[in-house]
């Protein structure tokens, strides 16, 4: 795609969702995309490859969430992947810290790629299973806001994200079109894990009929330190 289309359809999305970029950040979401399709033939990094779909469904529905962080918060990406939601946001957002998290080595290397060629500041990526990394005294309950996008269900990503918040931080969830049922199951195990569901946002995905939630929740209390458990359990084992 040439950088004059890709501007235009950029900034078309991003008026629908009361955004606007500077030069330099369209600049930046170019390299990106290009950067993404060309590692994406060499490793397995993304199913969306068609730039259109790119700008949709990756940048635009990444920056869904900028309405729910507050000015210079730290963040975390925890199973980032190709850098979905957290690049996006600190490319929008420069003063965010933001930390990307993710157990496979190879897309820590795309990260790292990208976070150079952009020249992003205040940013570092942590090769890590999330259970792991979320046991580390360094991360747990240090961050104000904690992210993930379509990693799993309510119960089991609460175990991966509420233990790394600060209490009064909040876990933005980005979840799919049906989640009523995931909320109504996750309610004990994000009250076990010392948090409440503060809102849930629906919406379409701008001149789509792509259906989203945002699940936003609430740090109260320490998350007893038994949790997250070890690699691999909350996945088998949701809380119930």
């Amino acid at each position: 795609m040439e950088k004059t289309e890709f501007n235009e359809l950029m900034i078309f999305y991003a008026k629908k969702i009361n955004l606007m970029f500077t030069e330099e950040q369209l600049n930046q979401f170019y390299k990106y995309m290009n950067l993404l399709i060309e590692w994406n033939k060499k490793i397995n990094l993304t199913a969306i490859v068609e730039p259109k779909e790119i700008i949709l469904k990756h940048f635009i529905d990444s920056l869904t969430i900028n309405t729910y962080i507050k000015k210079n918060q730290s963040l975390v990406d925890v199973g980032t992947g190709a850098g979905f939601p957290g690049i996006p946001i600190k490319i929008y957002r420069p003063n965010l810290k933001v930390v990307l998290v993710d157990s496979l080595n190879k897309r820590i290397n795309f990260l790292n790629e990208v976070i150079k060629e952009l020249d992003l500041k205040n940013i570092m990526t942590v090769h890590s299973r999330i259970e792991d990394f979320g046991k580390d005294n360094k991360y747990r309950e240090n961050f104000d806001v904690v992210t993930a996008r379509a990693v799993a269900n309510l119960s089991v990503l609460s175990e991966y994200l509420v233990p790394l918040s600060k209490i009064g931080g909040t876990c933005i969830c980005m979840k799919g079109n049906e989640i009523s049922e995931e909320c109504d199951n996750g309610k004990n195990a994000i009250k076990l894990l010392g948090a409440r569901i503060l809102r849930v946002d629906k919406f379409e995905l701008p001149d789509s009929d792509i259906s989203r939630n945002i699940i936003v929740l609430e740090k109260t209390n320490n998350t007893p330190s038994k949790y997250p458990r070890k690699p691999g359990i909350p996945n088998k084992e949701p809380i119930k």
